[in-house]
């Protein structure tokens, strides 16, 4: 696997250069694209002035909380078109554990949710799979659909009638199925991964992954944007990109929200090797590799949105990052595992909790629609009622499900 990162950040910027950069990225000003790439390379001596700056960015528009989802992962199916060289969800359909839940599944699941207080269903897939395999075009005539998409609204329809709230990660959506999600969904979301076209390259990590094109990418979260969908994107840290194209990256998610208003969170997500992948003796990208990608990412998308990190792939970095400027943990389920990193436990609330207050920060639940987007222009009316007494169920502490 061909790699153009050196985890020890080689050619860092010079101290005089990342002055100068920082400076011009006073208050709440955001860098410019040249001064972001001198922030992201800036030396390990220069580090804490770079994480000081993301913090009062973070401080001035989010204050001292700190959010986490209560979630449950529903893995609709795992049979992915797509093979990208660092996954070890996708499956085929003979590969051992490849799977399609069915409704008795996905009751069950959804029922012991129910009963752990989860208030998130989160839906996640493979990249259509029905275009590439007959027995799941099979499965899915069985469950009485023609697409992948019509079985995850009627997933999201159990959902929503066991009163959790959906968010749908199903990869590249195209307009009319995102508007045959939104009824049933209080958020959609995909990683961007990266902007960069190189990754697509033979010997890369999406070579053979015709969905993670970067420019179809791009067109589908602007698409949600046109369609006011509430959305989580991010970047992917480690997988063969630079940390200009890093940069390169969060810009492009910068331009979109600007243009749209409805990018709600924005995930930094550190690449993990697995001995099954093909990236297996890729190296990992360290703490503070991971820390300077957030901070640029904070300075770069500004202190409104909302930066998340998954707390359990970087188990021991837990004050790093909320030092770096991130203002949520994502979600967090006591009910699946995490699918995606299934090597990765969730850490428990309360612990997570402690080390919050141990930085002088406030760990609160919220729901898979932030409060911004509580709102018409992104909320389907038939999701008011719902969103709102699970808002109050967490803002008193109470059993949302007691008279459901």
């Amino acid at each position: 696997m061909a790699r153009d990162i050196d985890p020890d950040c080689p050619h860092p910027t010079p101290a005089r250069a990342f002055t100068e950069a920082l400076d011009r990225t006073t208050g709440d000003a955001e860098p410019s694209r040249l001064d972001a790439y001198a922030l992201i390379r800036c030396a390990d001596a220069d580090l804490p002035a770079l994480l000081a700056a993301a913090a009062a960015s973070r401080d001035r528009s989010k204050g001292r909380t700190v959010t986490y989802s209560r979630k449950v992962f529903l893995p609709i199916t795992n049979l992915c078109r797509d093979r990208c060289s660092y996954c070890t969800f996708r499956k085929d359909p003979n590969d051992p554990g490849a799977w399609t839940m069915t409704r008795a599944d996905i009751t069950v699941w959804l029922q012991r949710a129910r009963s752990q207080g989860c208030r998130e269903a989160l839906m996640c897939l493979g990249d259509r799979p029905e275009t590439a395999f007959r027995s799941h075009r099979e499965t899915l005539r069985a469950f009485g659909h023609r697409s992948t998409i019509g079985y995850v609204r009627e997933a999201c329809e159990m959902a929503l009638a066991m009163g959790l709230l959906p968010h749908t990660n199903a990869g590249l959506l195209s307009v009319e199925e995102m508007r045959l999600l939104r009824p049933v969904n209080v958020s959609l979301g995909l990683m961007l991964e990266t902007v960069s076209p190189r990754l697509r390259a033979r010997g890369m990590a999406h070579a053979h992954a015709p969905d993670k094109e970067p420019a179809r990418r791009l067109a589908m979260i602007a698409d949600a944007g046109r369609l006011s969908i509430p959305f989580t994107t991010g970047v992917l840290v480690g997988i063969g990109e630079t940390p200009e194209e890093r940069v390169d990256s969060l810009f492009a998610i910068r331009n979109l929200h600007q243009a749209y208003g409805h990018i709600q969170e924005v995930i930094i997500q550190n690449f993990r090797a697995k001995p099954q992948i093909a990236m297996a003796q890729a190296p990992e990208p360290t703490a503070v590799e991971l820390a300077r990608a957030v901070a640029v990412a904070r300075l770069t998308l500004g202190g409104d949105l909302n930066l998340q990190v998954p707390p359990n792939l970087s188990p021991d970095d837990h004050r790093l990052l909320l030092r770096a400027g991130i203002n949520d943990w994502g979600g967090i389920s006591p009910v699946t595992c995490d699918y995606v990193n299934p090597e990765a436990p969730w850490p428990e609330i309360a612990a997570l909790a402690a080390t919050c207050r141990a930085e002088g920060f406030t760990l609160r639940e919220r729901l898979p629609i932030y409060p911004q987007y509580m709102r018409a222009q992104f909320l389907d009316p038939a999701l008011t009622g719902q969103v709102d007494r699970l808002a109050g169920a967490i803002r008193e502490g109470t059993d949302a499900f007691a008279a459901h």
